[in-house]
């Protein structure tokens, strides 16, 4: 990144995490991935039930591996060589974790988070069930309003994960939206989350680097 890249990234990233702390988020800025892994690892802890929500963002800073370091029990419904019968087993496990880690398909600079989600077990998570949630997010993912997010989660996320995922889906041959209503659609559940649920403690944190899809 150049200087004004950075520079760009820190001034829309703290402003996203302002707003979001007035809805009711702890919300925070990293300007590096190392800054925000360090923050993250250090709430690990031996025995926490900690959980993944199927994001790629988690996987490139390499939480899940620092948290089995910290002796954490994981769940992680993406492991190989699962059925789909186990995997739906341990997305249920995922709901009642001591800590569920995902990311987002965008962020706004007012202070919504928005999802689109296939199976719904991500964004349940994020809503309501374990004890606490950290949304890890790239400045990638951060957008000017609603509008702009539901386009991004459209044209950007959901064909990029389409083709990511080697599902049979027409925006994984174009890279556009269709609004399809293919046997593989991971579009079909939508949140916005415009404040904090109620009873679900969340920490939103913004990295100052392009992250995810």
């Amino acid at each position: 990144m150049t200087e004004h890249h950075v520079w760009h990234s820190k001034v829309n990233g703290e402003k996203a995490v302002s707003k979001l702390k007035k809805h009711g988020f702890d919300a925070f800025f990293f300007s590096t991935k190392e800054e925000a892994v360090k923050y993250i690892s250090a709430q690990f802890s031996p025995g926490l039930k900690v959980a993944f929500g199927g994001s790629l963002t988690a996987r490139q800073l390499g939480l899940r591996e620092l948290a089995k370091t910290s002796n954490c029990i994981i769940i992680d419904h993406g492991l190989p060589d699962l059925s789909e019968n186990e995997r739906l087993d341990i997305m249920r496990q995922e709901l009642m974790s001591d800590l569920f880690i995902s990311s987002s398909n965008a962020i706004t600079l007012d202070g919504s988070i928005v999802n689109a989600d296939g199976y719904g077990n991500r964004v349940a998570a994020m809503i309501f069930g374990p004890r606490k949630v950290i949304v890890v997010a790239g400045i990638n993912k951060v957008v000017e309003n609603e509008e702009a997010a539901l386009n991004r989660l459209k044209n950007t996320a959901a064909p990029m994960n389409m083709k990511r995922l080697n599902r049979d889906t027409p925006c994984a041959i174009d890279g556009i939206c269709h609004d399809c209503n293919a046997e593989e659609r991971g579009c079909r559940a939508y949140t916005i989350l415009r404040r904090r649920p109620a009873h679900t403690p969340t920490q939103v944190i913004i990295i100052g680097e392009d992250l995810g899809m």
